[in-house]
């Protein structure tokens, strides 16, 4: 177990947040894999201002596709693009396919705003990989949001 998936392990502990444990083939992106797993799932896209100023990690349903101008608009940004590799390792410490909130708490400069799409379902779980995509934890919505606030960030609801 890599060094990161065992500190969220711990975390979720000193947390009191529940989970349930998948492990599966890896998954480097939700539309390329047949895998089906239990709850809901989403995917994480980083994206970021034209100017690399502000980041966005957006959450939303895995069978969604991001309609990236629009949430641009509601934003009051003028373009969005996605992050580079070298964005998630310095932001949220995560490689391409394997972007998680969990990467939040090493955000400490608060450069990212966390975004989640108005249809994901708040009543059910949500899944997220634990550093490593050969693995999904599905926790609480509500669990997920107090781990976002943990991380000293703070979850807004948008339609994108």
């Amino acid at each position: 177990m890599v060094e990161k998936e065992a500190m969220i392990y711990q975390l979720l502990a000193e947390l009191n947040i529940e989970y349930v444990r998948l492990d599966h083939e890896p998954i480097y992106s939700v539309r390329d894999t047949e895998i089906r797993l239990p709850g809901q799932q989403v995917k994480n896209l980083l994206l970021k201002t034209k100017k690399g100023r502000q980041f966005y990690l957006f959450i939303l349903p895995d069978e969604k596709t991001a309609n990236i101008k629009q949430l641009a608009e509601a934003l009051g940004e003028k373009r969005l693009s996605f992050a580079s590799d070298s964005d998630l390792e310095d932001l949220l410490q995560v490689e391409a396919g394997s972007v998680t909130p969990f990467g939040l708490i090493f955000d400490t400069d608060k450069k990212v705003q966390v975004l989640v799409d108005e249809t994901v379902d708040d009543s059910l779980t949500v899944g997220f990989h634990p550093f490593v995509n050969t693995t999904t934890l599905n926790i609480s919505y509500h669990d997920f949001l107090r781990f976002v606030d943990f991380s000293g960030h703070e979850a807004k609801r948008i339609l994108g």
